[in-house]
């Protein structure tokens, strides 16, 4: 992974930002996906938060999604691979969003994601002048608090966070993961296959320590507990049988008990009849 820019700490007051509605007849660019993994680790990523009901209505997760400032009079849009904001307005009379200008429709993102593709370095442009490198559009145009940079093919990852106006990288905990307080949630590594896809993949784990499932694992999940319940009904209907099976032994016995009482009480009698016969009181 290419080397973190050394920040220049530029003095903004020389730049005039504004928060601009893109124009309607504005042409975004078209830029082919550089490689089939950027969308799929993207999608994975908000496949599990949407899982785990951790997406609500006022919250703003895309990929690719042009994000615009106003430098200088001249329009910028930057699309990050991945962001999140916590809280936007609700937009009127379509539910799809064509770009997104922070502080107009909303906060400004508390975090974003690249995910690295070439070896040009731009996740770690840190150019001034216009067009702006990606790393001063995000640490000082938009100030966005965290700033995720990944290789899906070394695997590295590094999280960036803002201290007292630049990005400083962070230290990963003991289990190979970032704690991520706007979102509440830890981000790491995970490798394996999905969607034929074999790799390092992006995930996230809650604050206990748990993994956020796809879609694929929750149904795997819910087999796995419908089979061990398919197999404790199993288990109890088989301890009934047993319960059962020995209710109706003891029935048995009980059975041959009083058979065997009622044999021994006509013994009784009959002995009793034979000695009264010959002149003897079976009472005495």
């Amino acid at each position: 992974m290419v080397a973190t820019p050394i920040s220049t700490a530029p003095q903004l007051s020389t730049i005039a930002i504004s928060w601009e509605a893109l124009p309607e007849d504005f042409i975004l660019e078209e830029e082919p996906v550089e490689n089939t993994a950027q969308p799929l680790i993207a999608g994975a990523l908000r496949e599990s938060l949407e899982l785990s009901g951790y997406i609500q209505p006022a919250m703003l997760i895309a990929a690719n999604l042009g994000i615009c400032a106003t430098m200088d009079g001249k329009l910028v849009v930057k699309a990050p691979d991945w962001f999140f904001v916590q809280t936007v307005l609700p937009l009127s009379g379509t539910t799809d969003r064509r770009s997104y200008t922070p502080h107009l429709e909303g906060e400004i993102p508390r975090v974003v994601m690249e995910f690295c593709s070439d070896t040009d370095g731009k996740e770690y442009s840190a150019r001034r002048a216009f067009p702006p490198g990606k790393w001063f559009f995000y640490e000082q145009i938009l100030q966005v608090p965290t700033y995720v940079i990944f290789d899906p093919l070394t695997a590295e990852l590094e999280l960036h966070q803002i201290e007292s106006g630049q990005y400083k990288l962070q230290p990963i905990d003991e289990n190979n993961r970032y704690w991520i307080t706007d979102m509440g949630l830890f981000l790491g590594l995970w490798e394996g296959e999905k969607e034929g896809r074999i790799g390092y993949w992006l995930r996230w784990w809650d604050q206990a320590g748990n993994l956020l499932p796809w879609a694929v694992e929750k149904v795997e999940q819910e087999s796995q507990r419908a089979e061990q319940e398919r197999q404790r009904a199993e288990q109890e209907s088989q301890r009934a049988e047993q319960e059962s099976q020995r209710a109706e032994q003891e029935s048995q016995r009980a059975e041959q008990e009083r058979q065997r009482a009622e044999q021994e009480s006509q013994r009784a009698k009959r002995l009793a009849e034979q000695l009264r016969a010959l002149g003897i009181d079976p009472i005495d």
